[in-house]
């Protein structure tokens, strides 16, 4: 989702772009004024990927993010509840041909002018709002929809999107509503989305953390890539974990390998360890190893022993081998 203001139109555009080039396949921009959803149609035209309109409270938002371009809109039930106003919205759906993601947020869906209600019925609550919302979608012959439930919480989230995906026949999002800055949001992410996806469960994700939203998307995109979700399109490194083994600082040679493995386009597996224990193993595996000793590294190439290389030496040497992949 992009993060600067929807009407400074070439930021926007920028923000786009650098999501696509991170990984990308759909973008979503807030649209809260209508100076919001003008510029939105603007940024539809200048873009290559398909772009959601994220509405809240609004229904004339909603229907100038669709007559303007939308991909898709996401509607938030606890907040756009009149039948009315869901019935036009769908109608200018249907006539753009614009899908329509229903969105629910732990958080939007309870009245704060009662209790609190305990965690443990709030699953039941999201999953109660959701089925009331798409009873009035499906009345309208309107079956274009994406369904979402998101919360803070690694394990509600879970709990919550197994049973809509239980319950309902359409695509799903998956996210939490926020994870915190992004060194906090990792774990949490990896967790929920990852349970899910390895179960068969979701269509599209976001990670949400506070800050660059390319940092998002590439936690996204790593975890897809952990479950073989999505081909990996630049290195991966392997790093031993040292131990009393080691004769050499792997940690401060990996950094010297991932800065240059910066500079590579190119999938591959690299390995970098430490010992005769893992080495071995790992350069089997790997495109190319690094199996580091006191002073030297020996270079394996597809499980094969190449050359044996002063510690000094090593990442040129390794640059200049994946100049040859």
């Amino acid at each position: 989702m992009t993060k600067v203001p929807t009407t400074d139109i070439d930021r926007c555009v920028q923000q786009v772009n650098d999501l696509v080039r991170a990984g990308c396949e759909l973008v979503r921009i807030a649209v809260p004024r209508q100076a919001d959803t003008a510029a939105f149609a603007q940024i539809v035209q200048k873009v290559s990927v398909p772009l959601i309109a994220d509405i809240h409270f609004s229904p004339a938002r909603a229907i100038e993010a669709i007559e303007g371009g939308a991909a898709k809109i996401r509607l938030n039930p606890g907040n756009i509840k009149s039948r009315d106003d869901i019935h036009r919205i769908i109608d200018a759906a249907k006539s753009h041909k614009t899908a329509i993601r229903i969105g629910v947020n732990e958080a939007s869906i309870r009245d704060l002018s009662k209790e609190p209600v305990p965690f443990e019925q709030r699953v039941d609550l999201m999953l109660a709002e959701m089925r009331q919302y798409v009873q009035l979608f499906e009345d309208r012959g309107f079956d274009q929809l994406v369904l979402s439930a998101k919360t803070s919480d690694a394990l509600r989230t879970i709990e919550v999107n197994r049973r809509i995906a239980a319950a309902f026949h359409y695509p799903l999002h998956l996210g939490l509503t926020h994870a915190g800055l992004p060194e906090d949001a990792r774990i949490p992410s990896a967790v929920a989305l990852g349970t899910l996806l390895a179960e068969g469960i979701g269509d599209t994700i976001r990670v949400s953390a506070a800050g660059d939203p390319v940092i998002e998307t590439q936690i996204a995109v790593e975890i897809l890539i952990a479950l073989g979700l999505r081909r990996r399109s630049r290195p991966e490194l392997i790093v031993c974990p040292t131990c009393g083994r080691t004769e050499i600082d792997v940690v401060a040679l990996a950094h010297r390998v991932a800065e240059a493995l910066s500079q590579v386009d190119k999938p591959c597996r690299i390995a970098v360890m430490g010992c005769v224990v893992n080495g071995p193993g790992e350069a089997s595996d790997a495109d190319f190893a690094i199996c580091a000793g006191k002073g030297k590294a020996f270079f394996y190439r597809g499980g094969q022993k190449i050359a044996t290389v002063p510690e000094g030496e090593i990442v040129l040497r390794l640059l200049e081998v994946l100049a040859d992949l």
